[in-house]
């Protein structure tokens, strides 16, 4: 048997051996990235230091990085596909390339004195070449000196064989893939066919050696990283010949404890319960709640898909049956892999994350009695209009105002419709979804490139005062400060920027007196939308500015009266037009985020004759 807290231990001592640093792993909710809700694997807090920027541990690293990814979301339920996740990661910024990745990957998968997996058993695919870039026979070869045959190397194009760039320009390059053949019934054959799902992919190595440009073109770097990605779950399950995930000890024990609330057998449904309880129980472990926009959209989702499965095994006490499985991921004597030594939050938070999935299961339940309320009301009204019975359709968009509303799924509406005999314009309801999904989509992307949480009066006040802070830290400590990112709420805002050391008193009551005296100013805020070179040639700063694309919005902050210019940075917005709602700054703490990174949290006193509405721009304009 081989134990997943062993199988996580081997990994990370591999690669120590390798000359590598262990690092932890970041937030699920990214820090220092607005454009994305979630980490959705390990390279994500380290784009920064692909892109160039050097990291205080130095050129290698590795670690193992919590995970969310939901673009699968209707995949789980099958062999291998999980909402949460673990990824294994290690990277090399400007050291080792391709030789010594992929002999690495191959050392640790085959060789005995680590995981000795059967090398017969494994396969790989190469990005196959096009206009951009060449065939990677780069590669190729490297897997033909180590021993695979011609026959197990599939060459596939960049969708699937591709990685980034991370924004519309950047560092990509072509990856290599390596799959593992889980039937044990049958032996792995001769030619690789990665079509066929028992070759399933375990690691990902992605070889950064180009730099998407803002023509479009793909030129070398001089700089060529290294990023791969091994699948925890998927390697606990090939390592213990597992024909699902679902079948490891990362998920036997809470299924022991489902099993004993239902006595009806639906393996989809089980899976799904599992795994959305699993990734529900690690996003409340970082204080997230349940809501209806983006990061707690997705946790609602989550619980709710959960709750709907549990009706589908009759399971009654959703309650009853959230507060155990918690409980055992957390506390459970049965699991082998202690989750609360690696993420501690789960055990600080426990009491919390119990609180809120009992409270949602509460709103959900209300939630299905008006939408059962209004779909018999729907259901009437078609029985009366419509007598012949194969004419009875529940429209599209009636099916999809149920879900948007009140939170119905769509299995729901079709159960409920056919236990009155009538039907369910599907079709009409994916259309009407799919609008949805992009609207949401477009508004989630402009809303996170500012970091904040919405776009309300005090969080845009205190989004353009981070542009005024900034100028202030550079102004006060030095042209080495740039701004690492941002988290702004209704309540504070929090700024990360980079300086070596910790900030002296005098210093701290500095920069809060600077700010204080430009927003005493006749400020105004102006806005242009100009190229990018344009903007950097005009002195603007901006972070994650590359992910902005070819046009960019510059917001200046200046006196009204003199011209003079206190900040010009690249920015999604939303700003408000000048500084009269603006009453004073105080910075309530200042601490460390990590190596090299400090934090400034700060509040600010509103004007208590400010106008009733402040903004001039959105992110959307």
């Amino acid at each position: 048997m081989n134990k997943p807290s062993e199988i996580r231990k081997k990994f990370l001592q591999f690669f120590e051996t390798k000359g590598h640093i262990i690092i932890p792993s970041a937030p699920l909710i990214p820090e220092n990235d607005p454009t994305v809700l979630f980490t959705t694997a390990g390279m994500h807090p380290l784009v920064p230091f692909l892109l160039g920027q050097p990291h205080p541990a130095g050129k290698r690293l590795a670690n193992v990085q919590k995970c969310i990814r939901t673009v699968d979301i209707e995949e789980v339920g099958d062999t291998i596909h999980n909402t949460f996740f673990e990824m294994l990661g290690n990277w090399s910024f400007g050291d080792y390339f391709k030789e010594k990745s992929i002999n690495w990957s191959w050392e640790f998968l085959t060789t005995k004195k680590w995981l000795g997996l059967d090398p017969n058993r494994i396969a790989v695919s190469c990005f196959a070449g096009d206009e951009d870039a060449p065939k990677d026979e780069d590669a190729a070869d490297i897997w033909r000196r180590i021993g695979i045959k011609d026959d197990k190397i599939a060459f596939l194009s960049k969708d699937d064989n591709w990685w980034g760039p991370a924004g519309q320009t950047g560092p990509c390059g072509p990856d290599t893939e390596i799959f593992y053949w889980i039937d044990e019934d049958n032996p792995a054959p001769k030619k690789f066919d990665p079509i066929d799902n028992r070759w399933v992919e375990i690691w990902n190595n992605v070889f950064m050696e180009y730099n998407k440009t803002k023509a479009g073109k793909y030129e070398p770097l001089t700089q060529k990283n290294v990023d791969t990605g091994l699948g925890f779950e998927r390697l606990v399950m090939v390592l213990n010949q597992k024909r699902s995930i679902y079948e490891t000890e990362l998920f036997t024990p809470l299924n022991v404890i489902l099993q004993k609330h239902t006595k009806k057998t639906d393996i989809k449904s089980e899976r799904i319960i599992l795994d959305h309880t699993r990734t529900a129980i690690f996003l409340l472990s970082e204080k997230l709640t349940p809501s209806n926009l983006e990061h707690g959209y997705v946790l609602r989702k989550v619980i709710r898909r959960a709750i709907r499965r549990m009706r589908n095994l009759e399971i009654k006490d959703y309650q009853d049956l959230f507060k155990k499985l918690t409980h055992e991921l957390i506390n459970g004597k049965n699991f082998d892999y202690p989750y609360i030594d690696y993420y501690p939050e789960l055990k600080t938070n426990e009491n919390f994350i119990v609180d809120e999935l009992v409270k949602e299961t509460v709103r959900f339940e209300k939630v299905l009695e008006k939408g059962i309320k209004e779909f018999n009301k729907s259901a009437e009204q078609i029985k009366q209009k419509i007598k012949d019975p194969n004419k009875q359709v529940l429209s599209g968009r009636l099916a999809f105002k149920l879900y948007d509303t009140y939170g119905f799924p769509i299995e729901i509406t079709k159960e409920l419709a056919d236990e009155k005999n009538i039907k369910v314009d599907i079709k009409g309801y994916q259309k009407a979804y799919q609008q949805h999904q992009e609207l949401s989509k477009q508004a989630t992307e402009g809303k996170f490139k500012g970091g904040l949480a919405d776009h309300s009066e005090i969080t845009t006040i205190y989004h353009s005062l981070t542009h005024i802070l900034h100028s202030v830290l550079r102004k006060t400590l030095g042209s080495h400060v740039e701004q690492k990112g941002s988290n702004i709420t209704a309540e504070r805002l929090r700024f990360d920027f980079s300086h070596p050391g910790k900030l002296t008193l005098a210093q701290i009551d500095e920069i809060q007196t600077q700010v204080n005296r430009i927003i005493s100013r006749d400020l105004e805020i102006i806005k242009e939308k100009m190229a990018l070179d344009q903007a950097l040639a005009k002195g603007a700063l901006g972070l994650f500015a590359d992910k902005y694309g070819d046009k960019v919005t510059v917001y200046t902050i200046q006196n009204k009266q003199t011209g003079e210019i206190y900040s010009t940075e690249i920015c999604g917005g939303p700003h408000i037009k000048d500084s009269q709602n603006i009453g004073s700054f105080k910075i309530i703490k200042e601490e460390s985020s990590s190596a090299g990174i400090r934090r400034i949290k700060a509040t600010v006193i509103l004007n208590p004759k400010r106008s009733t509405s402040v903004r001039d721009w959105g992110s959307r304009n």
